[in-house]
């Protein structure tokens, strides 16, 4: 497989969009690492803590968060690149479009099949929101070209 057809995006509009999803990633997982944290204050000694389950799936949620913030945020700068994306009001409609392609179903089949509680599913919902639609703004702005004269 050749890596030609992988559309360029800038490395720091990677870098930086990994930050920024990564960061409302860990928002939504805050209570997961919060009572880790408390078991680990606990815990006798750092050894057993380290050696423990709540160790060892709360690194596995920080590392798989991280990757997947990073392909989000180089997918997302692809698309922008790949479509010409150039304005705000374009990058919002990207970040919907994405939104309502990858996301939207689930929360429509959590509120009205599952009968979860809406506040719930709003929490849920407005993450990724962020993730997506917050996203294709924030790469916008920072420019995801890696030569803006092409």
């Amino acid at each position: 497989m050749s890596l030609h057809y992988l559309p360029p995006v800038k490395p720091s509009a990677i870098a930086l969009g990994t930050v920024f999803n990564h960061g409302i990633e860990l928002a939504v997982l805050s209570p997961l690492f919060g009572q880790t944290y408390q078991r680990a204050q606990a815990a006798n000694t750092k050894e057993e803590f380290i050696r423990s389950k709540e160790a060892s799936s709360a690194a596995v949620a920080w590392g798989t968060s991280l990757v997947g913030s990073a392909l989000q945020s180089y997918g997302v700068g692809a698309l922008i690149n790949a479509t010409g994306t150039l304005s705000y009001k374009g990058a919002a409609y990207l970040g919907a479009l994405i939104f309502a392609a990858t996301s939207a179903p689930t929360y429509l089949a959590q509120l009205l099949t599952e009968k979860r509680p809406a506040d719930t599913v709003a929490v849920g919902a407005t993450s990724k929101i962020l993730e997506t639609v917050g996203l294709s703004l924030f790469l916008t702005w920072w420019g995801t070209r890696t030569n803006p004269f092409d």
